[in-house]
């Protein structure tokens, strides 16, 4: 490590030929696990079938509850660090999904002041600051300007890549990269940021008055940061070519991760039983989801 940023970040730093490039770069193509609302948390994370069934999986996104023991996260991010995986860690609270309010994404900064230098024990990770604040409405100014806020809390105690996710459930990328350019008067100061993109059949840009697309990618990515797909799946039906998007994606060098290797609540699982279901269960199969996204990465 430098300071704290991972050691696989700086070696892609080094090696590509420019910044925004080596972010993504620099973590492969994965999976989210969302272990938090199951036998509270205490769950076999499947990582044996990980290694042996789905060997193109290099890096896991890990969301957890902020009323999660730390204890516990740290015991997930060790398990993916001990087996080989590079790790994003996700501050993730259902009860605030979409929301506009600056102090949910405040607190979601606190909580990483309060817990990351615990957290980091268990190895390396990248830190995701809030999964999927903002809805589709919110304005580029009042999205840079809470997450301004926000980050200058991170800051405190880490220095490294921060993912921050689009608004409308990570629909909405031209409200980030407005953000970035500072569009509407306020712009991201802090440009060691990766914005995140959440593709499903139902992504709607608003911005745009559209399906999210392909050229969705590209007017991104002309904001001058990388991004990454942070979550795809199947589910729920919609307009969208969602495959055709995440592939688009990938064949441009972004990260693409996912959803979900266990712990979605509808069917979207890899790994089977799902923790919905048995959540005591330490061993798993493939599930008949698994190659829907298995195929992609």
């Amino acid at each position: 490590m430098f300071g704290s940023v991972p050691l696989f970040l700086l070696i892609s730093i080094c090696c590509l030929s420019s910044f925004a490039e080596a972010l993504t770069a620099g973590l492969g193509h994965g999976v989210n696990l969302q272990p938090s609302y199951y036998n509270g948390g205490n769950v076999s994370l499947g990582f044996a079938l990980m290694k042996s069934a789905a060997p193109k999986v290099q890096t896991v996104r890990i969301e957890v509850e902020p009323t999660v023991p730390i204890s516990l996260a740290v015991s997930w991010i060790s398990e993916a660090v001990n087996n080989g995986y590079a790790v994003i860690v996700t501050y993730h609270k259902a009860t605030v999904l979409g929301s506009n309010s600056a102090n949910e994404l405040l607190q979601g900064a606190n909580w990483w002041k309060a817990n990351y230098n615990k957290l980091k024990k268990a190895g390396n990770f990248v830190v995701n600051l809030m999964n999927e604040w903002g809805d589709h409405s919110i304005s580029a100014k009042d999205y840079a300007t809470a997450y301004n806020d926000a980050l200058k809390v991170v800051r405190k105690v880490y220095s490294g890549t921060v993912i921050i996710d689009a608004p409308g459930w990570g629909q909405e990328p031209q409200t980030v990269k407005n953000a970035i350019l500072g569009v509407g008067g306020v712009k991201i100061s802090d440009t060691n940021i990766i914005p995140s993109l959440h593709i499903y059949p139902d992504a709607y840009n608003h911005g745009k008055g559209q399906w999210l697309n392909t050229s969705d990618i590209d007017d991104l990515a002309s904001a001058g940061r990388s991004l990454i797909i942070g979550e795809f799946g199947s589910l729920p039906a919609g307009s969208v070519d969602w495959a055709g998007i995440v592939s688009y994606a990938k064949s441009k060098g972004y990260t693409i991760l996912g959803w979900a290797w266990n712990g979605d609540g509808y069917g979207m699982n890899m790994a089977q039983p799902s923790w919905s279901n048995q959540p005591g269960a330490t061993s798993f199969t493939k599930s008949a989801y698994f190659n829907t996204i298995y195929n992609l990465l």
